[in-house]
């Protein structure tokens, strides 16, 4: 028997970004200043855009990962500090967290950027997670900007823990695939072995295609395995078939043109601003899923 209860909601774009960012604005004019874009701006009457939120953003985004950071390892030296923090806050990587709580499809454009493919482009989206940062501050406090930050930058946090970005191949593959393709890798993992000896095999894929193959005792170590393939592949596509990995359909991607050698040396920099308030402690306002 029908009952309206049965329904299944489907989530709208704006909706989706709040599940998956695990906040819910108690102010839901401040998400929707967040995601307007000048150029929709333009076409509706000279609106507010979300860039004044991008610049509030910017500097809690900045303090958030300086003090984590700061806090984390008490013997980093600053130099250290300054390159992770760089690392961090790049426009790729927070275009790339943006692409996972599908921030683009919920970013009010213009015509001009909707039909430009706007809601994959990675200035657009790094601007828009600021002013969504921004907008979480003002509607929860710090408090619950610095949570929705670190969630959002999670991975990458641990992996410059762990010995920083510059030496990690999973994420220089993710940066140079968000700049070729548009798109995160996508790692396909299998196990074999008792418990206690654990096997591990990682295939990553890019665009839909594999890419990269590795091995190791974790996960971890299988998938940098990949990565580290892949990533040789991009940079030296003349090396055609020779590594393709197993179980690929031996299409020769070093003749596709657009792999010619990346310049990969702006891929770490960003000239974000750092900010220079102290954190307050968390104000009345939306709440964590």
């Amino acid at each position: 028997m029908y009952s309206p209860e049965s329904e299944v909601h489907i989530l709208g774009p704006r909706e989706q970004l709040c599940s998956l960012l695990g906040y819910q604005f108690a102010d839901p004019g401040l998400l929707e200043l967040s995601l307007r874009h000048r150029s929709w701006c333009a076409e509706n009457g000279a609106v507010a855009s979300n860039e004044r939120l991008e610049f509030l953003g910017d500097s809690v985004l900045g303090l958030v990962i300086t003090d984590h950071l700061y806090r984390s390892d008490p013997g980093i030296s600053e130099g250290v500090l300054a390159r992770n923090r760089s690392e961090l806050v790049s426009a790729v990587a927070l275009a790339g967290v943006a692409r996972t709580r599908e921030l683009g499809a919920a970013m009010s454009l213009g015509k001009g950027e909707e039909a430009t493919g706007g809601r994959n482009k990675t200035s657009i989206l790094a601007d828009g997670i600021e002013a969504v940062i921004g907008a979480v501050y003002l509607d929860g406090g710090m408090g619950a900007a610095t949570v929705v930050v670190l969630d959002l930058l999670h991975d990458r946090i641990q992996d410059v823990l762990d010995g920083g970005l510059a030496s990690d191949h999973k994420s220089q593959l993710q940066e140079l695939s968000a700049r070729r393709f548009g798109q995160l890798p996508r790692y396909v993992l299998t196990e074999e072995g008792p418990e206690h000896e654990k096997h591990f095999s990682a295939q990553v894929e890019l665009d839909g295609e594999p890419w990269g193959a590795g091995e190791g005792r974790t996960k971890k170590e299988a998938e940098q395995a990949a990565a580290e393939q892949a990533f040789e592949r991009l940079q030296n596509p003349s090396r055609g078939n020779s590594d393709q990995p197993e179980n690929s359909d031996q299409t020769d991607h070093s003749a596709q043109p657009d792999l010619a050698q990346p310049d990969l040396g702006s891929l770490a920099v960003s000239d974000r601003q750092e900010a220079s308030s102290i954190p307050t402690e968390t104000t009345p306002g939306g709440t964590h899923a």
